[in-house]
């Protein structure tokens, strides 16, 4: 089981297949086998695929101290260079896209291509505070609570309909809460990316989601506005796009890190 030591922290990861380095990095609640291990296989051939669990998830310890955005982009460079000969690509989702973005930011020469998939730039939107105090008033009451919740904002109305009651039933089972949840809600309220922002050289590619109840449009639209150069691309479906359009979101990932 691979393990790397930042600060103190002992931080999971896990490899899969040959090539240059893809490190991707999971949101709150994830970690890298439920966020990403539905689609490792699709870059194997290509790429040498780092999934870590960054702290507070999976199989990662740490002190249990506040979280901050740079502790986990220190987490995600160092897993970075202990697994692979770098330069890496980097992929982020929801938090991972706030973490990954910092890393690039602060590691020029590690990062060699970036993309962040429903990202923001900082917590000061009020319907961003008040989604992320509500999800941290619901983890305090229950995770069941939480869970159910996150389940029916985080996928589209079709999408849940179409799985029907079982397959929703079937959903929630799979749901179990990771130890650090509080920890990175709390800084999902807290993190403020914009001092970063500007220091990314790296070529980045922006995903927005267009019926994206937790993370709107306007969060990696703001995102995209602060890199110099950035592309952007949105796709129609919600916030766990990396579930409900599998197929779309790996076709705009490999088209952006295989490009010369």
């Amino acid at each position: 089981m691979p393990m790397v030591t930042v600060d103190d922290a002992q931080v999971y990861y896990s490899t899969a297949g040959t090539g240059p380095g893809l490190v991707l990095v999971h949101g709150t609640q994830g970690t890298g086998e439920t966020n990403w291990a539905h689609l490792t296989d699709r870059f194997t051939a290509d790429r040498t695929v780092v999934a870590l669990d960054y702290s507070g998830s999976g199989r990662t310890t740490d002190g249990g101290g506040e979280l901050t955005v740079e502790k986990l982009a220190d987490q995600v460079a160092a897993v970075a260079r202990d697994a692979v000969a770098g330069p890496v690509d980097v992929v982020g989702f929801s938090l991972g896209a706030v973490v990954a973005a910092a890393t690039a930011a602060r590691e020029p020469d590690l990062v060699r291509r970036l993309v962040v998939l429903a990202g923001w730039t900082n917590g000061d939107d009020a319907r961003h505070r008040l989604n992320f105090e509500l999800w941290r008033d619901l983890e305090r009451a229950g995770f069941a609570t939480f869970n159910r919740f996150a389940t029916v904002t985080g996928f589209t109305p079709e999408y849940l309909s179409a799985l029907g009651h079982e397959g929703v039933a079937a959903a929630l089972e799979l749901g179990a809460p990771q130890p650090g949840l509080a920890r990175q809600i709390d800084l999902d309220i807290r993190a403020d990316i914009r001092g970063l922002l500007p220091k990314i050289t790296a070529p980045t590619l922006v995903l927005g989601f267009t019926q994206d109840q937790m993370v709107p449009p306007a969060g990696p639209r703001a995102l995209h506005a602060a890199v110099a150069g950035s592309q952007y691309a949105e796709l129609d479906t919600g916030h766990l796009a990396i579930y409900e359009m599998p197929d779309e979101v790996t076709a705009l990932i490999r088209d952006f890190i295989l490009a010369e």
